[in-house]
């Protein structure tokens, strides 16, 4: 039991030369897709973050993402999300963290018509969890799925560039 221990403590120790200093910012973008229950695609999304690490291990983190457009039939549809989350990250080992999301979104939806238009918005919670790389102490890759409501999923990878 201790050799489990020593060595999980070692793994800590040794990935955290990476770990963001607290009061520090970042920012960064990702790419990925979004699948929406019941719609036969997956969509292309984008966004953009920025986040304040109040502690080592814990950030609050702010964002928008372009969920998906899509043309079918005339109609022209746009998601985006506008969300505020805790990120918490768990070294697991050199320059590798685990990391999980939890947090508030607001899905806005707008449609288009021949001339016509509408919109509608969803808040909700927001979950989700990721493995975050650090190639520096700068500059970090990140990959996460994220739920922004409970019929939505959104694969991501982007870039994190700390300050």
């Amino acid at each position: 039991m201790f050799k489990h221990i020593a060595v999980a403590a070692a793994l800590v120790i040794s990935s955290s030369a990476f770990a963001a200093a607290p009061g520090t910012f970042y920012a960064g973008v990702d790419a990925g897709e979004t699948k929406f229950k019941d719609w036969s695609d997956r969509e292309t999304s984008y966004g953009f973050f920025a986040g304040y690490n109040f502690l080592p291990n814990v950030a609050l983190e702010g964002g928008f993402r372009r969920l998906g457009e899509a043309d079918a039939f005339g109609v022209d549809v746009k998601a985006d999300q506008v969300a505020l989350s805790l990120v918490g990250s768990l070294p697991i080992a050199t320059n590798l963290d685990l990391y999980g999301r939890l947090g508030y979104n607001r899905i806005d939806v707008d449609v288009k018509s021949r001339g016509f238009s509408g919109s509608d918005s969803e808040s909700r919670a927001l979950y989700g969890i990721g493995l975050g790389y650090a190639f520096s102490p700068q500059i970090s890759g990140r990959v996460e799925v994220q739920k922004p409501t409970s019929d939505t999923t959104n694969v991501s990878a982007g870039v994190v560039f700390n300050f």
